[in-house]
């Protein structure tokens, strides 16, 4: 004869029951600087563990440097030594500038994966996994900044303007490479693949980094020119990096660029966060 045992009835859970078990008061929700800064650490552990992205960052500044000073020097300046103390500061400037675009493709590569769509869902301040991928990407554009400064030392190049107008002219160039990433951020938010992000940039800042003063005088240049370069902000920022960096200190120049990058952010800021909300 088969016995069967009666399984014991459980007690009812009651809400005092459940309170007994929450010990302490709540964490508080983190604010706007943390979850931004998580972001951006998240950023970093990116590079970490696909270095392949610092490509951009080491070696199209290394060739630059080397191809336009040993190709081009004797013959626009007359020895490369000589060229190489107008030349440097503006491939500073032109690294940077050009490394921004990748905050767009990587931007765009997050979306198409799903992975943004998670971040809205978090219970964060809603700007930051933007804003969060931006400050990490500030990571790179020191990275680069470094790479150029140090490998002109190594050439011959000698700021007159010592390590203080090198670390502002740095600065400065970070902060507008920070506010022009807004641009890119919101093409990622449109453009439907990084293919897309990355030619549309690519054809916005070839223009603006060779039809500059990066490279000549624009007093060698035709009259028409002239008035484009003038009117190019890579030209206002590439005048005030070499004025830093050889002992002058431009002030009108260096408002006139602290002013276009607080206009990038005011413009394209606000559009892209338009976007990020309503992405579907």
């Amino acid at each position: 004869m088969n016995a069967t045992t009666a399984e014991p009835a459980s007690a009812p859970v009651t809400e005092d029951a459940l309170r007994a078990v929450v010990t302490g008061e709540r964490p508080l929700r983190p604010g706007p600087v943390r979850t931004s800064l998580t972001f951006g650490w998240r950023a970093l552990l990116k590079i970490k563990h696909v270095p392949e992205q610092l490509v951009d960052v080491t070696m199209f500044p290394i060739m630059f440097t080397l191809m336009f000073t040993y190709l081009f020097g004797g013959a626009l300046a007359g020895s490369t030594q000589a060229y190489l103390q107008f030349l440097l500061p503006g491939i500073l400037v032109q690294a940077n500038v050009m490394i921004t675009m990748n905050t767009g493709i990587t931007l765009n590569t997050d979306i198409q994966k799903g992975v943004f769509d998670r971040f809205r869902s978090l219970p964060v301040w809603r700007p930051s996994p933007l804003v969060g991928a931006l400050l990490g990407d500030v990571m790179r554009y020191s990275i680069g900044s470094a790479i150029v400064i140090t490998l002109g030392l190594v050439l011959g190049f000698r700021p007159e303007g010592g390590a203080v107008g090198v670390v502002l002219s740095v600065v400065l160039l970070l902060v507008f490479s920070f506010c022009l990433s807004w641009l890119w951020t919101m093409l990622s938010l449109i453009l439907r693949t990084p293919n897309s992000v990355a030619g549309v940039s690519m054809m916005v800042m070839f223009p603006l980094t060779f039809v500059s003063n990066i490279f000549v005088d624009p007093k060698t240049m035709p009259g028409w020119m002239q008035a484009v370069v003038e009117v190019n902000p890579i030209t206002h920022l590439a005048t005030v990096v070499r004025g830093l960096m050889h002992g002058s200190v431009p002030a009108g120049e260096i408002g006139w660029v602290l002013v276009s990058s607080v206009l990038l952010v005011a413009v394209f800021g606000p559009i892209t966060m338009v976007l990020y909300r309503n992405k579907k």
